[in-house]
């Protein structure tokens, strides 16, 4: 069905029967609501009201509900009325029964779950299902439909709004923000986010603020400054703020949805006049976009007072306010005068569905909030379109070639991504775009900026473009979640030790992805990528405070069906292992890749073998004799510990050539569990036939190496896995000696060896301190001259070709441009 976007009102004012039927829906999924959150049985009073009709556990949250009930009615009015198509996001984080009771009015919530049926016995196991064992969770999840945007958690419902308005030219985003929200960090910033808005090109967000006095148990900021101080504060923002009040007064129900019916006309009719403008010149001015800031009271058409203490307009409404509406005559009866108030007998059937009139208001199909395409993204999802990723290989004519910029290498990747798709894919940065060297996207595209452009900016702001760049890596990952669950692809790149600062974010949609994967009507989405760089082997210019790789630690802690995490060693892998991530489906994939000038290791055949097989034998640095055990296995996970593990085989090479050594790379972590504790996971058998189970196992591992034992400690010879990683030592220094003062390097893998193989400590006894006085010259040699030995600088692969054995020497391996 085609619905004609941003048409202005050609009513002066809404009609009595519209208002008429905006009031009945307001009070129905009022009713509704409350019914949620209380009854048990007898959903619509067809009999006295009894303790045993309550729920034993009252659950759920009532303040914020009959203001995002009252918005909804008021949506539908004016998408039926203009056939805009618009979704509906909230930010107050427990408006759960009332999304759920809108839903279910209009028709969505029963095609979606048909035992909630249209009668009696449909609204009973409504009501009961809220909030209950084996039921649904009390704020906006997954289960509701309409929603892309989980209620648990404050602070994002502007970036999740914003990231599905672009490239959605036609769609308008309403977006709740609750007051208590609005106090949040994320959300304080995001207000910003229409500085990346391209009027003729992206859709349209229309932020209501909602104003209701309290939090849980504390008045809200917003609600209590001045009403001078919060117009200049949304307008300072960028808005034009439309005031409304509601609730605290005697005014009539009929007189209130006039006024504010009125006040989102005048809104629509704004923001038509701008597209209609941007339709005429895309590269306009930023507007000024109207949002609404709306006024009443917390819990409105609640009881006004409850044990002699008010309660509507009054934080004691902000959950349950009848708390012992089972326990006691007094609540039970105020309960049922409450749910009485909403007029029940007037708004459902002598069998219980609700009266034609009780839902007229609501749009029809795909205009219906809660049965937008978008919301369930998987329906509009179209594939990317793929350029050849091996197109993009470097030559690597032998191991240890190069140098070569994994990263740069990526770029040009996405550069042919971006050119393939135009309106459907986007790259998210925190100003870090250029510094993890993915700046050949630039080529093609620009990085979108609507605030003020000066001519010392660069050639790449503009009005549009697939680069979304702000400092703050809350707005890019809720763009990028927003993005997704709406059906479209992109990734976020960001310094490794930064990406911390989302892992809340990380969480919910971690969760949404694995509650989503288990409701067959959810369809599945692109997966939400990261790309991490910068990492913490190579902050030598930023030093301690950049320096943290435990953002995998915090994201394996999540379901498996839902988490991966990739650390490719070298330029070709990390395009092979990108090239997955980007055709998958319902993951998050942690993708962690160096961006400086390193040897480079696998031919692009090589890569994809190596990548699909997750891991595995590297047998150029690998001497065991065909049918033979090894002596030592000696593997590495990242492309910094996969240098070192080499230096040291090579060492080991020269000075005790008689050692058979099995060397093995990873490039995917979750390969390392059990096959049962996660989808990539090995078998027993095979991960004993690669690391054996009697041999020492040197790992040298990118990040804190606890993990690893974390991964591995159920598997056969577990006592034998000795890791090196990141143990929080750290500074402003060169790159070999910050592996040096974490044990990851080169001199001290093989004094591991020594240490570990059966007979090989007296033998070798003055290697080892020989090996122990190379580190000690080698932490002289960066304290004397701010740069790494030669001999450690320029390290090559023996069998690397000449060409690169120069190129390497000559490249600034001491480097480290990470600003």
């Amino acid at each position: 069905m085609t619905h004609h976007a941003w048409q202005a009102r050609t009513d002066e004012k809404a009609s009595p029967e519209e208002i008429g039927a905006i009031d009945r829906w307001w009070r129905a999924t009022n009713y509704l609501s409350v019914g949620q959150i209380y009854l048990l049985d007898n959903p619509l009073l067809r009999e006295p009201l009894h303790r045993d009709h309550v729920k034993p556990r009252l659950v759920g949250h009532w303040g914020t509900t009959p203001g995002l009930n009252f918005l909804y009615a008021h949506l539908n009015r004016m998408i039926k009325a203009r056939q805009q198509p618009t979704m509906y996001i909230i930010g107050p984080g427990h408006g759960g029964p009332g999304l759920v009771a809108s839903s279910f009015l209009d028709g969505t919530y029963t095609e979606t779950y048909p035992d909630i049926s249209y009668d009696e016995a449909g609204v009973k196991r409504l009501f009961k299902q809220f909030s209950f064992p084996g039921g649904i969770p009390s704020h906006v999840a997954p289960e509701t439909p309409g929603s892309i945007h989980e209620g648990g958690e404050l602070g994002y419902a502007l970036s999740h709004a914003y990231g599905a308005a672009f490239d959605n030219p036609d769609l308008l985003v309403a977006a709740i923000v609750g007051d208590g929200e609005a106090e949040t960090g994320p959300l304080a910033t995001s207000w910003h986010s229409n500085k990346f808005i391209n009027p003729a090109s992206d859709g349209v967000v229309l932020p209501i603020l909602h104003l209701n006095g309290y939090k849980i148990a504390n008045p809200t900021v917003l609600a209590r400054i001045g009403e001078d101080e919060l117009d200049a504060l949304m307008r300072g923002y960028g808005h034009k703020p439309h005031v409304f009040e509601a609730g605290f007064d005697d005014e009539s129900h009929e007189s209130t949805h006039a006024r504010f019916a009125a006040i989102l006309d005048d809104v629509m009719d704004e923001i038509a006049g701008i597209k209609a403008q941007a339709a005429e010149d895309p590269n306009m001015e930023r507007p000024m976009w109207p949002m609404i800031v709306f006024r009443t009271p917390k819990g409105w058409t609640c009881p006004d007072s409850i044990d002699g203490q008010q309660t509507e307009g009054s934080w004691r409404s902000h959950q349950v306010p009848l708390s012992n509406a089972r326990d006691t005559d007094a609540h039970l009866s105020t309960l049922e005068g409450w749910l009485q108030s909403y007029g029940p007998d007037e708004l459902f059937d002598d069998a219980g569905a609700p009266l034609p009139a009780t839902s007229e208001i609501a749009p029809e199909g795909e205009l219906r909030m809660s049965a937008r395409p978008e919301s369930n993204g998987g329906l509009v999802l179209r594939d990317l379109i793929m350029p050849d990723f091996r197109d993009f290989a470097v030559d690597v004519p032998n191991p240890g070639a190069g140098p070569a910029e994994a990263t740069k290498q990526l770029g040009l990747f996405l550069k042919a991504i971006i050119e393939k798709n135009p309106d459907n894919f986007r790259i998210f940065a925190p100003d870090e775009l250029a510094s993890n060297r993915l700046q050949s996207v630039l080529e093609v595209t620009d990085k979108v900026w609507n605030a003020r452009r000066e001519d010392d900016d660069g050639a790449h702001t503009a009005s549009s473009g697939r680069v979304v760049e702000m400092l703050s890596e809350h707005q890019c990952q809720g763009w990028l979640e927003g993005y997704t669950l709406t059906g479209r692809h992109g990734l976020f790149t960001s310094y490794e030790a930064f990406i911390h600062i989302v892992d809340s974010m990380f969480n919910q949609h971690a969760k949404w992805l694995k509650t989503s994967r288990e409701l067959p009507w959810r369809r599945p989405i692109g997966s939400l990528n990261y790309l991490l760089s910068s990492h913490v082997w190579r902050q030598d210019h930023n030093g301690f405070s950049h320096q943290d790789p435990g953002f995998i630690d915090h994201v394996v802690n999540k379901k498996a069906e839902v988490v991966r995490v990739y650390l490719p060693a070298d330029a070709n892998t990390l395009l092979s292992t990108y090239d997955h991530c980007l055709r998958s489906r319902d993951y998050v994939n942690v993708v962690i890749a160096g961006k400086q000038p390193q040897a480079q290791w696998l031919t692009m055949d090589q890569a994809i073998d190596h990548c699909t097989r997750g891991l595995g034998i590297w047998e150029f640095a690998s001497n065991v004799p065909l049918g033979e055990e090894p002596d030592v296995v000696m593997a590495a996970a990242g492309d910094v510990p996969t240098i070192e593990i080499l230096a040291a085989i090579d060492i080991i090479r020269q000075e005790l050539p008689e050692l058979k050594v099995r060397m093995i790379n990873v490039v995917d972590l979750m390969r390392l569990q059990p096959e049962e504790e996660h989808p990539h996971g090995m078998t027993d058998r095979a991960f004993d036939q690669l690391f054996t189970t009697t041999k020492p196992v040197i790992f040298n591992y990118h990040g804190y190496p606890w993990l690893i034992h974390r991964l591995t400690y159920r598997r056969n010879g577990h006592s034998n896995l000795h890791v090196r990683g990141y143990k929080e030592e750290g500074t402003t220094t060169t790159p070999f000696d910050m592996a040096m003062l974490n044990d990851i390097d080169r001199y001290h893998l093989v004094m591991d060896v020594i240490d570990r193989v059966p007979g090989l400590g007296t033998r070798a006894a003055s290697l080892r301190q020989d090996l122990f006085d190379r580190r000690l010259a080698a932490r002289r040699y960066a304290r004397e001259h701010g740069a790494d030995l030669p001999e450690v600088a320029n390290w090559t692969w023996p069998d690397a070709d000449e060409e690169s054995k120069r190129a390497m020497a000559a490249a600034d391996s001491t480097g480290g441009d990470n600003d």
